[in-house]
C-alpha cells in the first residue's frame, strides 16, 4: 500500500512548479520575440498554461478544505477533481490548440530564426528549472507509491495532485527537448519548417497529456469507488463481527482524496434487541474507521435475519 502524501508536501510541489514555470514562461516569450522562433512561442504558451494549471490546483486544494454546510453536507472535497479536470481542458484547448496552430502557420509561412544561441540558452535554463521541479515531484511520487508500480499508482490514486505535476513536468521536458531538436535541424539544414514541426509536436504532447488527465479525473469527478483493498478491509471487519449474519453489498464513493463514503447493506443475526443492534452498529462504525482512516462516513442498511419480510430499515451512522 502506498503512503499518503500530506497537503503540505503536495502544496510545496505545486508551488515549486508554479514558480519555475512562471520564470521560464517570461524567458521563453522574450526569446521568441528576439529570435522569431515559433517553437519557442509554443513553449512559452506551454509554460503559461502550466503556471495557470498549478494556480488552479492550489485553488482546488483551498476550496476542498471548506467545511460541510447545508448545501454540500459531505463537504467540498470534489473541488480538487473539478479543477484538475479544468486543467485538462486548458491543456487541450489553449496549450495544444495554440501550439499546433502556430506550428502550421510557421510551415505555411516560414521565416528565418535570428540569434539561435539565445534560444539554446533559454531552453537550457528551462530544462534545468523543469528538471528541478521534476526531481521534487518524482521524489514525492516515489514516496507515496510504495511497492506499487507507476501505472498502478496512477490508476489507484485518488488525488490527481500526486501525479499531475510529475506528468506535466515530464511533458514539459519532452517539449523542451523537441524544441531544441527543431531549432538544431533548422540550423543544420536551413529548412525553416522544422521549427513549425517542433511546435506541432509540442502541441501533440500537450493534447496527449490533457486527454490522459481527463480520463484519470473523470471517474473521480462523477463518483469513483474506493480502491478494492479498502472495500476488502471493510468487508473483513463487518464479516468478522458476531452480530452480522450476511453482507449484501458495500458500495463506496470518493468524496475527496482522503474522504470515502461507505454504504453497507447487511443482515444481522436473529434475536438481537434494539440496544444490541445499536451497539453493534456503533462498534462496526468505530472498527471500520480505525482500520480505514479514509472512510469518514458510514451508512448501514440493516435487515433482520429472523424476519426477512422486514425491509431495509435504513439505519444510518455518521460522524
Amino acid at each position: 500500500m502506498g503512503a499518503t502524501m500530506s497537503d503540505s508536501n503536495s502544496r510545496f510541489v505545486i508551488l515549486a512548479a508554479l514558480t519555475g514555470n512562471g520564470l521560464i514562461a517570461v524567458s521563453k516569450f522574450v526569446a521568441s520575440i528576439f529570435t522569431g522562433s515559433t517553437a519557442m512561442l509554443a513553449e512559452g504558451i506551454h509554460s503559461v498554461i502550466d503556471t495557470g494549471n498549478q494556480g488552479l490546483l492550489l485553488l482546488g486544494m483551498k476550496r476542498a478544505k471548506k467545511p460541510p454546510d447545508e448545501k454540500f453536507p459531505f463537504g467540498y472535497g470534489k473541488e480538487i477533481y473539478f479543477w484538475s479536470f479544468m486543467v485538462a481542458v486548458l491543456l487541450f484547448t489553449a496549450g495544444a490548440g495554440i501550439s499546433i496552430y502556430e506550428g502550421v502557420e510557421k510551415i505555411l509561412h516560414p521565416h528565418p530564426i535570428d540569434h539561435p544561441l539565445v534560444n539554446y540558452i533559454v531552453l537550457g535554463l528551462a530544462i534545468c528549472f523543469e528538471g528541478t521541479s521534476w526531481f521534487i515531484a518524482a521524489k514525492e511520487f516515489r514516496r507515496i507509491k510504495g511497492s506499487w508500480g507507476v501505472l498502478e499508482t496512477v490508476r489507484r490514486g485518488k488525488d490527481p495532485n500526486k501525479f499531475l505535476i510529475l506528468f506535466e513536468d515530464t511533458a514539459a521536458i519532452a517539449g523542451l527537448l523537441l524544441a531544441m531538436v527543431g531549432l538544431a535541424l533548422v540550423q543544420l539544414t536551413g529548412i525553416e519548417i522544422f521549427d513549425g514541426i517542433a511546435s506541432i509536436g509540442i502541441g501533440l504532447i500537450l493534447a496527449f497529456s490533457s486527454v490522459w488527465l481527463a480520463i484519470e479525473t473523470k471517474g473521480l469527478l462523477i463518483g469513483e469507488a474506493a480502491n478494492r483493498y479498502i472495500v476488502d478491509e471493510i468487508r473483513d471487519e463487518v464479516s468478522s463481527h458476531d452480530s452480522v449474519a450476511r453482507i449484501n453489498e458495500i458500495p463506496t464513493m470518493h468524496i475527496g482524496p482522503e474522504y470515502v463514503l461507505a454504504n453497507i447493506s447487511l443482515r444481522f443475526v436473529g434475536g438481537l434487541s434494539g440496544n444490541e443492534l445499536q451497539d453493534a452498529i456503533a462498534e462496526l462504525d468505530r472498527r471500520i474507521k480505525k482500520r480505514c482512516p479514509t472512510v469518514k462516513r458510514i451508512f448501514i442498511e440493516a435487515e433482520h435475519e429472523a424476519d426477512p419480510s422486514i425491509g431495509h430499515d435504513g439505519a444510518a451512522v455518521s460522524d
